[in-house]
């Protein structure tokens, strides 16, 4: 049993799964089972590339955030006090078993979060599957089985078909980071507890909407039902009390960032997103500065 919470994602938690290995004597032919939620998944799957050069391991994501996202892909990790996702490895779990049962559990709060990595998938590649959330996140919101199975699958089919062109992320990969910068940012600045990551998420989805807006690429009708969904989701679209100067120090550090600087994932249609350098910071300023009021 571990602590709960992004903060527990670290080096120091990493290090005493690895002594409870060695001490109960792991073998390599071990097999690692993450039970939990994404924290859980990234944290175990990383243990699991590390051990002995790598052992095998299993998700049982217990949260819609894990089901629909970090349970597939391969992509694990522990955050570093200055960024997050900092230390990690690539490692493919040998199955995934998403059991939307165990979503009943869950406070709404936490559920409201995954759907924003759900909500993502329709934006970035798929705007009937946008349009189908409009129609039917009441239901998702209220457990409906049916609801809930279509969009987990379909949400499972979009990634794996983008991990499968990409599964180190040198290109479309990174489409799966929409509003992640951003996000990753707010974790930062709120300490990993002012917002569970699918919220932090949500509201860097809104902030690249409207920095697509302010590009003249996404037109005004579609970044109003983007923040619409999400608000309907249960999710903040606004962050308060947060400096404009903070959060851009903390964006500069983000794993998609080159030598040549900043990149984003930025949208030119419902279902049609592109990563592309960050606009002048004139522009992002500005978009901040209206958001983070």
């Amino acid at each position: 049993m571990l602590p709960d919470g992004e903060r527990h994602k670290t080096l120091a938690t990493f290090g005493t799964v690895i002594d409870r290995l060695i001490e109960a004597r792991f073998h390599r032919d071990s097999c690692l089972v993450a039970l939990g939620g994404g924290v859980i998944g990234d944290l175990t799957g990383y243990v699991a590339a590390s051990y002995q050069r790598g052992v095998d391991f299993v998700q049982l994501p217990t949260t819609l955030l894990a089901q629909v996202d970090s349970s597939v892909g391969g992509k694990t990790a522990v955050n570093h006090p200055r960024a997050k996702n900092m230390i990690g490895a690539f490692h493919q779990p040998i199955a995934v078993l998403a059991d939307t049962d165990t979503l009943r559990s869950l406070p709404p709060r936490e559920l409201s979060a995954g759907l924003a990595e759900v909500i993502k998938y329709g934006i970035i590649v798929d705007a009937g599957f946008f349009a189908w959330l409009e129609e039917h996140i009441d239901e998702l919101r209220n457990l409906d089985g049916a609801a809930l199975t279509y969009a987990i699958r379909r949400s499972c089919e979009i990634k794996a078909a983008i991990v499968a062109e990409d599964e180190r992320e040198h290109g479309r990969r990174a489409l799966l980071n929409l509003g992640h910068t951003f996000g990753h940012a707010l974790e930062a600045v709120g300490n990993y507890e002012r917002w569970l990551h699918g919220e932090a998420v949500g509201i860097g989805i809104v902030l690249a909407a409207r920095t697509s807006l302010a590009l003249g690429w996404l037109g005004a009708r579609d970044c109003e039902r983007i923040e619409r969904l999400l608000g309907r989701a249960g999710l903040p679209t606004r962050a308060e009390r947060v400096g404009v100067d903070e959060l851009l120090e903390h964006m500069r550090g983000d794993k998609k960032a080159d030598r040549a600087g900043l990149k984003l994932v930025l949208i030119e249609a419902l279902g049609r997103a592109v990563v592309t350098r960050a606009p002048a910071e004139s522009t992002l300023r500005s978009v901040l500065a209206e958001q983070l009021a």
